[in-house]
């Protein structure tokens, strides 16, 4: 892997991980704004428990070392949210502004992914 791949990896991992981490609180703590949104978008408030400690999870078995499959399944739980995120606010026909964070998110989720060393990729037969 060249220096200037593990520059963008873990730029990118570093801001994913802050990103996912930071809404996963908001989440957790129900913040008035985030339940506010939830309910805009048609799901129910309990929804932001289960999304706030899946993307800490997340976040941890991203960062740790080794466990290559955990990651796949990671990034492919990450990918499915925000897209969902994305697909919720078009489908309630909300502005470009709310569906920034997400659509960043999945950016960055692309490009840790793609750019992840050898030793954190699955290994194919």
């Amino acid at each position: 892997m060249t220096k200037r791949n593990k520059i963008i990896y873990w730029a990118a991992t570093l801001w994913l991980a802050l990103g996912m981490v930071s809404t996963g609180i908001v989440q957790i703590i129900k913040m008035e704004e985030e339940v506010d949104m939830m309910k805009h978008l048609g799901y129910p408030a309990y929804f932001l428990t289960i999304l706030g400690v899946w993307k800490i999870l997340g976040v941890i078995a991203i960062l740790i070392p080794k466990t290559p499959l955990l990651k796949e399944w990671t990034y492919a739980g990450f990918f499915f949210a925000m897209s969902g995120a994305v697909f919720s606010h078009l489908a309630c026909g909300d502005g470009a502004k709310d569906f920034f964070g997400p659509v960043l998110l999945l950016v960055l989720i692309i490009v840790s992914w793609y750019f992840r060393p050898g030793e954190r990729k699955l290994i194919s037969l």
